[in-house]
């Protein structure tokens, strides 16, 4: 008789542990775009310098994996603040670098359209009865390709590998926001901090990607 109880009982534990990490991450999320905006105002508004390869590759990679090792405990938010801040610094210079070539359109542009794009694979991935986990793979693969293709444009300076490269990361950064989605929904992914991250870093290169594409077209 206690069999069938015990059963509902430990399902809807899990859905309520669902629900929580997707709670706890969209608020984590929405807080750490809020702090990124505010420093990318901040690096805007003093003019502040872009980060050469080696700062952004140490802080980028650093700060990332401090906030991993510490995802199970306080200090994973602190990192998570830091890091998603030095993100948000490292926009400044680039916005005021398109800003002053008056391609602010431009940017008005590419923050709708990474808005739209994370709202709309969001929403795909919250509501879709398809299994998405063989996206693993692929992104996988496209990782390595990223990888290689950004080691080779570093020496060739290519503007149409550049291009070729900005319209891979917007496949690949929205290919991660739907597994990472589904990934929450179906209890693949229980840590709100690593989700978070997750889907913050596909939302930062969504929209340094969309700039990318957006500033060649105008030929610029």
């Amino acid at each position: 008789m206690n069999g069938p109880m015990v059963s509902r009982s430990a399902s809807q534990e899990s859905v309520l542990q669902t629900n929580k990490v997707l709670r706890n991450t969209y608020a984590l999320l929405s807080m750490t775009l809020v702090w990124s905006a505010l420093v990318a105002s901040v690096s805007m508004a003093m003019n502040l310098p872009r980060p050469g390869l080696i700062i952004m590759l140490v802080g980028f990679y650093g700060l990332l994996f401090l906030t991993e090792k510490n995802r199970n405990n306080n200090m994973g938010l602190v990192f998570t603040f830091l890091f998603t801040g030095f993100l948000g610094y490292t926009i400044g210079p680039i916005l005021n670098m398109y800003l002053g070539a008056g391609m602010g359109d431009v940017v008005v542009t590419a923050l709708g359209g990474t808005a739209l794009a994370f709202i709309g694979a969001s929403a795909y991935a919250l509501t879709t009865k398809r299994d998405l986990s063989f996206l693993g793979g692929m992104l996988m693969a496209g990782f390595v390709v990223l990888l290689v293709g950004m080691v080779a444009n570093i020496f060739l300076q290519m503007p149409m590998l550049h291009m070729a490269m900005s319209g891979m990361f917007v496949l690949f950064s929205t290919g991660v926001i739907l597994l990472t989605t589904q990934q929450i929904v179906r209890g693949g992914e229980t840590n709100y901090i690593s989700a978070t991250i997750s889907l913050y870093v596909s939302i930062y290169n969504l929209f340094i990607s969309l700039l990318s594409l957006l500033g060649i077209m105008n030929n610029d």
